[in-house]
Parts: structure tokens; sequence; C-alpha cells
């Protein structure tokens, strides 16, 4: 006895999935001869027809956020800090030494490249060093 196209009407009209859809073994040939939808409901509110109810999962299990490449913050080295403190003053050095014509433009674009090379190891160092470049 093929009872489909009954269940996607019953499912249609009560507005649940196919599959939740039971048919009282009792009542068949009730359910047989229902054609309209008012058929349907009133079968439902008799008893003959049931809905299964929802399985669904047990428990929502929520995703874990995963921490991607661009979210890793590692520490900063410490040879990486000592250069930058050591090469800002060093560059501000150099810039009040244009300033009070000690050195010459050219000459300042020397000290920086060589600043950036870690050529010099301090201040002294910097001072030092500034009889050599020509």
């Amino acid at each position: 006895m093929q009872l489909a196209n009954k269940k996607a009407l019953a499912a249609k009209v009560l507005k649940v999935g196919k599959y939740r859809i039971i048919f009282m073994e009792e009542s068949l040939n009730e359910i047989k001869e229902a054609i309209t939808r008012q058929d349907i409901s009133d079968l439902y509110k008799s008893g003959a027809i049931k809905i299964r109810e929802i399985r669904g999962r047990r428990k929502a299990v929520k995703r874990k956020h995963r921490r991607g490449v661009g979210k890793v913050k590692k520490k900063v080295k410490n040879s990486k800090q000592e250069y930058v403190k050591l090469t800002r003053k060093l560059r501000t050095y150099a810039k009040f030494l244009v300033k009070t014509k000690k050195i010459n433009p050219e000459k300042y674009r020397k000290i920086r490249k060589m600043i950036k090379a870690k050529r010099f190891k301090s201040k002294r160092h910097l001072n030092e060093g500034l009889g050599e470049i020509q």
C-alpha cells in the first residue's frame, strides 16, 4: 500500500518534514480516503496521524576559534630592541652634526648608511670614526 503522496500532503499541511509523519496502522483506510488538506488536519486532530519528535544533536558543540597566522604576537627580541635604541641615538646625533655644520650633507648620507650597516657600536665610536670618513 503506497501512501507516499499522502505523507507528502500531510507534511505540507502540518509544516514538518516527510520523515517525521507517522500513520497509525488502525486508521490506514481513513488516511487512504483523505484527499483534501482539511481531511489531513482532521486526521491529525483525531490521532490517526502523528508527528515524530525531532532527534537533532544531543549537545550544541561550540566551534573553537583558531588563532590565525595574523594573530600570532611574538616577543620582540632583545637584540632588535638594542639595535633600534642605538640606531635612533646615532641618527639624531648625525642630524645634530649636520645642523651645527660639523659635517656636510654628503658625509651625513654616508654616516646614515654606516649606521644602518651596524658599523658603529656607540656615539663615541661614531665620533672617532668621523675623521676616517671622507
